[in-house]
């Protein structure tokens, strides 16, 4: 695993988030590497330092003016994008799962003409990102940025918006065909809430 140097990742280290095995991701992939952003998260003073560096890094891509809106995909993202929303003084909700699919629940509303934050804890395959962005263009609303804690994405999808991140991980990821020898034989574990039922 290759890493960028930054004060971000040694929180998650410090308390014990970035955790090293085999890991079977919310995708279906594998990988040697999984981020538990909730423990880092749940200690305010991480949470306050975190959302108010990445809220910095998106003022700097894009006019805060013009969101109106915070949306964030359950489960991963709810916090950070609440605090985010709090910080830039902007609504916040949150986007959850029913029969796998994303949608709006608990009289959340997305209006036509909104303009629309998106925060996620960790981008890796990009798939809920995109799943929430077609969510949110569904309602006639427009998704202004895509930002989230941790970036640990290998083939740089593309989002038809500006993405920033605070820490960006080289942890390969494997298909079902071509995990290495060396996960192999390591159990498995599947630690990501898509998998609570």
């Amino acid at each position: 695993m290759l890493t960028e140097n930054n004060e971000i990742l040694k929180i998650y280290k410090e308390e014990a988030a970035l955790q090293e095995g085999h890991f079977i991701l919310s995708s279906g992939k594998r990988s040697s590497v999984y981020l538990q952003s909730a423990l880092v998260l749940s200690i305010p003073k991480y949470l306050k330092k975190i959302a108010l560096e990445l809220a910095r890094k998106i003022e700097k891509l894009v006019d805060i003016n013009r969101i109106n809106l915070v949306v964030s995909p359950a489960m991963g993202g709810v916090v950070i994008g609440s605090k985010i929303g709090e910080v830039l003084n902007k609504k916040s909700i949150f986007l959850e799962r029913v029969n796998g699919k994303f949608s709006l629940r608990r009289g959340f509303q997305i209006s036509k003409n909104d303009k629309v934050l998106l925060v996620e804890d960790v981008l890796t395959t990009g798939k809920s990102s995109f799943e929430s962005i077609d969510v949110i263009k569904s309602f006639g609303a427009e998704v202004v940025c895509l930002s989230s804690i941790i970036d640990r994405s290998d083939k740089n999808p593309k989002f038809n918006c500006p993405y920033t991140s605070l820490v960006k991980i080289y942890a390969p990821i494997f298909s079902d065909k071509e995990i290495p020898l060396s996960l192999k034989n390591i159990p498995a574990i599947k630690p990501g809430s898509r998998f609570i039922k």
